[in-house]
């Protein structure tokens, strides 16, 4: 039986992707900050599920967790990381921007850290984050937010690029959301470009069990992500 870690699953994509996971068959491990939610969902579960506490703010504290975790699932064979959050920030005010970039960068590095070293010590494995399509280009409502998800998609290829010089077997997969009923995008369900969450849960599913390197999610953002690539910064910054 496969098993996966799921960070930030109390909520929104990683909670709906732990449970597709769990529906296949995997032992899943369930993280986040918040404790009731986890065990809210631990009990929706099918399959055998480990629960631990996890707040990537605290990145020493963080990292002991997920290696605790591993030990208590007995490994993993992969490890998503889908935490993180969106403020937009129209009046920039440092605290939304630091506060962005701890749990962005910060913490989201901090995790694939122990992963990859992790699965290098196991001589192979799979990572999976959650980047955005929105790190194709700068934000004008959320700068912080935009620059950390290129951050993490700039990041994860390096972890291909270095896993294949070490000789590992590492799969990394960057799965770059559009718009999905999340907390997140409170309020704009109506729009036509915003996916249920179930949907982009299976479709990330599908990516994972493909070992897909890049994947857009719903699969009409690979469109729209031609489109931010080709937009001349002129046009760009009127949208």
């Amino acid at each position: 039986m496969k098993k996966a870690i799921i960070i930030g699953a109390s909520s929104g994509i990683g909670r709906e992707l732990a449970t597709v996971m769990s529906r296949h068959g995997y032992v899943v491990g369930i993280a986040a900050r918040r404790l009731e939610l986890l065990r809210e969902l631990q009990k929706e579960l099918p399959t055998e599920s480990h629960v631990k506490i996890i707040d990537v703010t605290r990145p020493a504290e963080a990292m002991a967790g997920v290696r605790e975790l591993i030990s208590e699932m007995g490994g993993t064979d992969a490890v998503v990381v889908s935490s993180g959050i969106s403020i937009h920030n129209p009046p920039l005010r440092w605290e939304s921007e630091k506060e962005t970039l701890e749990v962005n960068v910060v913490g989201f590095t901090a995790m694939m850290n122990v992963a990859f070293n992790y699965f290098c010590e196991r001589g192979g494995g799979h990572i999976v984050g959650i980047s955005s399509f929105r790190g194709l280009r700068g934000g004008g409502s959320s700068p912080a937010y935009n620059a950390s998800k290129a951050y993490q998609s700039n990041y994860l290829e390096g972890l291909r690029v270095k896993s294949r010089k070490l000789g590992k077997m590492i799969d990394v997969t960057d799965i770059r959301p559009g718009l999905v009923v999340t907390p997140m995008t409170a309020g704009r369900s109506e729009n036509l470009l915003v996916a249920p969450v179930a949907k982009a849960a299976r479709q990330i599913f599908q990516a994972i069990e493909r070992h897909d390197t890049t994947c857009y999610v719903t699969k009409r953002y690979r469109l729209v992500a031609c489109l931010l690539r080709a937009a001349p910064y002129s046009l760009y910054s009127r949208i």
